[in-house]
């Protein structure tokens, strides 16, 4: 017969056991799913366009999961809010890597954003999807940029206006921080290779969530009063925009006399703004909601019916998640590992096809082909596309016009490299 203490020293053991088992199942089980991190701004002066793209990847891989997830696992979203806060992003994407130990981020806005968290994937060596226009100048070996490279939207969209709209005067209107400041750089060199002069080119920032828009509507109307055709080029990001456009209305500012083309305002936007008086006012995307494909019309089904909202609306940025989502698994399946540099060797090459009724491909220097589209908004709160290139675009990481830039390339499979200089023949940069 076991002593009192032998029976509690076996029951103490037979608990301890169990509890060990009950760990191991534990671990196993957080094995079973592919962690997915959604890094948006549900919050703050971005969440007006970040929530949505929140919502999308929650659909996304929702429905991988309906197919049989990945790799014979669920997809399982972790959902974090940096809350429109720069240095946030930079936190939160640590916790997503370290901490809750996700195979790729699908996320950030804003360009401060995404500088704000390179160095966290650099150091921890995990993967970024970006699906947001930018101002290029940028190649990094652990993000894939999905949204616009400026030679895939900003410089189409001045091209349209100086050729179908006859525009000769510029406002390069942006939020003041790198993707407005950087574009708009490009934007001016390129305006003045084409002989444009500086007093017709207008720059003015402001701050995230600016409100008092009526001085400098009023600077813009004085300024395109010369006789000159005039037009604003806008970089202008957020909720900032609701009352800028309303402010053109009040000060009657009407798309025939200065026509705006945004490039951060698309139908999310829209939906929380009167556009009867933007009729005619114009945006520059790879993808709107009003494009007619099969793709498309599948797409908006099963997003309004996944929202329960017939009136929830599309936008570009989705669009370049779905087409990532899509990269990602694929190059999942391919290297047979979310390994992340499996995964980064996998994807270059890698095609699947946008909502537009085109391919897109994942080029060596980590953006992808795209077609453009300059849409004209309409009074029922979507665009009119006006024009689109014939073929998809190559996004080129580098701009053509900038000193400095002209002479670099990024390549990710050749070169091992996102900065090499065709004139040294070195990886880093610029010629010293």
């Amino acid at each position: 017969m076991l002593s009192t203490f032998a029976k509690a020293a076996k029951g103490i053991s037979t608990f301890a056991a169990a509890a060990l088992v009950a760990g191991s199942v534990t671990a196993a089980s957080a094995q079973e799913t592919i962690k997915v991190g959604v890094l948006h701004s549900l919050s703050g002066t971005m969440a007006i366009s970040e929530t949505t793209l929140k919502d999308v990847m929650l659909m996304l891989i929702d429905e991988q999961n309906k197919k049989g997830g990945l790799l014979g696992k669920k997809l399982e979203a972790v959902v974090v809010d940096p809350a429109s806060n720069w240095p946030l992003f930079a936190e939160k994407a640590r916790e997503l890597i370290a901490q809750e130990n996700v195979a790729a981020v699908f996320g950030c806005w804003t360009s401060v954003s995404r500088k704000s968290v390179l160095p966290v994937f650099k150091e921890l060596n995990s993967i970024l999807f970006y699906p947001v226009q930018y101002e290029g100048e940028e190649s990094e070996k652990n993000v894939f940029y999905t949204g616009a490279a400026p030679n895939q939207q900003a410089i189409p969209a001045v091209d349209y206006l100086e050729k179908e709209e006859g525009v000769e005067r510029w406002v390069l209107a942006g939020t003041d921080y790198v993707y407005p400041r950087t574009t708009n750089k490009i934007l001016e060199a390129y305006l003045k290779g084409k002989g444009v002069k500086d007093e017709d080119i207008m720059i003015n920032y402001t701050p995230f969530g600016h409100s008092d828009w009526q001085t400098i509507v009023s600077d813009i109307k004085k300024f395109g009063s010369s006789g000159k055709k005039t037009a604003v080029v806008s970089t202008i990001n957020g909720d900032a925009n609701v009352p800028f456009y309303k402010e053109l209305a009040n000060q009657g500012v009407k798309a025939t006399d200065i026509p705006v083309v945004a490039f951060s305002v698309g139908e999310e936007e829209l939906a929380g703004i009167d556009t009867g008086p933007l009729v005619g006012h114009l945006a520059a995307w790879n993808y709107f909601q009003s494009i007619d494909t099969p793709a498309n019309e599948a797409f908006i089904k099963e997003w309004q019916a996944y929202t329960k909202n017939s009136e929830r609306v599309t936008n570009d940025p989705m669009e370049a998640h779905v087409i990532g989502f899509n990269m990602w698994v694929k190059a999942v399946e391919k290297a047979g590992t979310t390994d992340t540099d499996k995964v980064i060797d996998a994807i270059v090459g890698i095609k699947v096809p946008n909502l537009t009724g085109g391919t897109s491909e994942m080029l060596p220097n980590h953006h992808i082909t795209k077609p453009v589209f300059i849409g004209e908004v309409n009074a029922e709160g979507q665009f009119d596309v006006v024009w689109n290139t014939d073929d998809l675009v190559p996004g080129d990481a580098w701009s053509d016009f900038l000193e400095g830039s002209k002479d670099l390339e990024a390549d990710w499979v050749s070169k091992k490299c996102g900065n090499f200089n065709t004139k040294t023949g070195k990886c880093g940069g610029q010629a010293s």
